[in-house]
């Protein structure tokens, strides 16, 4: 693949690396961004990056929840202009989009746009102004399950949590606000796909091996290094290990919080704007 100016931005905005070692990491990888990355991971240039994700479009993402709090829906639709994406107007159309989709229920995207086509033609009209209906998902809970939500900056993020059962108001908004600012990959160390796994712990055994401070130790005691080194850095990006978002002191991470009042953490969604997988 070719290194383009594009490319080494991309990976600029993900690592935080400077230019020149973005490039020169980008050329040795042939182009491929998630080996430039280890390659500069290993050589102690970049930190852990960030999951793949990009800015592409303007919009608003919103969360509806039906009144027993068993049912929601997660949504993002994209405008061409900023301007149109914070007007009362567009938040208006999203919100009726949001209540079609609780009332009808679609199972899909191609069914949710089927659901609210009228709507969207009605608002191509008014406001002069291409619309995508960019993602769509539809979550049930079970037995004493509870869906809680929070939108963020006028709906740039929207964040849902699904717990055990309903723990109010304050920490239900509380934990998808968690979710909100803290942009967590997994939900737990045991929710980390192997090859991930596998992958920072070749990093990780990189780093000992080259760790002069650790020449001199035996094989066993650097694979337990090793291995520390990626439960570490894999605990980071689980939501259990983030301080709970209205804990002031910043010391009280969702697993204690979790703990402390008797309920667990079932799943997560998080939608933010624009933002691209890979």
């Amino acid at each position: 693949m070719a290194v383009t100016i594009q490319s080494i931005k991309a990976l600029q905005e993900r690592t935080g690396a400077g230019i020149m070692d973005c490039k020169k990491a980008l050329v040795e990888a042939g182009g491929d961004e998630e080996k430039a990355i280890d390659i500069l991971r290993e050589k102690g240039i970049a930190k852990a990056a960030a999951k793949a994700g990009r800015t592409a479009a303007e919009g608003v993402a919103s969360i509806g929840l039906s009144d027993d709090k068993k049912t929601a829906v997660v949504v993002e639709i994209n405008c061409e202009t900023d301007f149109v994406s914070a007007s009362p107007k567009f938040h208006e159309i999203v919100d009726a989009i949001v209540a079609r989709l609780l009332q009808k229920q679609p199972a899909d995207l191609e069914g949710a746009i089927k659901a609210t086509e009228d709507i969207f033609t009605d608002a191509v009209v008014a406001m002069r102004e291409n619309f995508v209906f960019r993602r769509y998902l539809i979550l049930h809970a079970e037995g004493e399950e509870a869906f809680g939500k929070y939108i963020h900056a006028g709906g740039k993020i929207a964040a849902l949590v699904e717990l055990s059962k309903d723990m109010g108001e304050e920490i239900d908004k509380g934990l998808a606000m968690t979710v909100a600012s803290s942009a967590p990959e997994f939900l737990s160390l045991a929710d980390v796909p192997a090859e991930a796994k596998e992958r920072e712990l070749a990093i990780a055994q990189k780093e000992v091996a080259e760790d002069p401070k650790l020449a001199s130790k035996p094989d066993q005691v650097k694979a337990t290094i090793a291995q520390r080194k990626v439960d570490a850095r894999l605990g980071d990006a689980c939501l259990g290990s983030k301080a709970y978002a209205l804990d002031m002191s910043g010391k009280l991470s969702v697993d204690q919080l979790a703990k402390e009042k008797g309920f667990k953490v079932l799943r997560f969604v998080r939608y933010e704007v624009g933002q691209l997988s890979k």
